[in-house]
């Protein structure tokens, strides 16, 4: 059954959570993504986030953590999903 969502992020969290996750070196979990963010953000609306940058297909979400991908070439994705 899907959660009801409470509300929605707002566009400069959704940027601030981009942010983090492009000027990280490697895949990055969930927990150290939201110390990393100068803001604090629900794990809902955090998820949420995630969920739609997965969707969009500008990261990968992985065993490992969150990984941004969006400048990569189609061979380097499908070398990083086989990792992950």
């Amino acid at each position: 059954m899907p959660q009801e969502v409470l509300h929605y992020p707002r566009l400069d969290t959704v940027l601030m959570v981009e942010e983090v996750l492009k000027n990280a070196e490697l895949a990055i979990s969930k927990s150290e993504l939201q110390r990393r963010l100068p803001k604090q953000v629900m794990r809902q609306t955090l998820n949420i986030i995630l969920n739609y940058l997965e969707d969009k297909g500008v990261i990968m979400t992985g065993s490992k953590g969150v990984l941004w991908v969006h400048n990569e070439s189609p061979k380097m994705k499908k070398l990083l999903e086989n990792s992950i």
